[in-house]
């Protein structure tokens, strides 16, 4: 089913399958078969994404700020289009939340502020 990439999945909430929020597209990439045709690869989440679909002075401000707190360099988060089950008002996956990997932007937040505040790792 042919998707139109502005209307049908940028800024979507995505929810993994258990009806989680997990983020919402901010990006997503193509890969070109070698046919020619372009199909999605991923759909891409987080701040250095949108930072870099906004553009302009805003654009780098954003994606730079958050390519600085991704200590570990991981770029924004990539869902494989894969894992997608299918594409409504949300776009719905087929994996739970835990098993994706965590946006950067969050796990420097749990690590430098969030972590550090007495009895936020109670109950878990």
């Amino acid at each position: 089913m042919p998707l139109l990439i502005g209307f049908d999945l940028l800024d979507r909430q995505i929810v993994d399958c258990d009806g989680i929020p997990v983020g919402k597209v901010d990006d997503v990439e193509l890969r070109r078969r070698p046919d020619g045709t372009l199909i999605i690869s991923a759909l891409l989440t987080g701040q250095q994404a949108l930072g870099a679909r906004f553009g302009g002075t805003l654009g780098r401000w954003i994606a730079a700020t958050a390519a600085r707190l991704d200590m570990h360099r991981r770029g924004p988060r990539r869902i494989g289009y894969n894992l997608v089950e299918r594409v409504a008002s949300a776009v719905h996956l087929t994996v739970r939340r835990d098993l994706l990997p965590e946006p950067a932007l969050e796990s420097w937040l749990n690590d430098h502020l969030v972590g550090r505040i007495p009895g936020a790792s109670d109950g878990q």
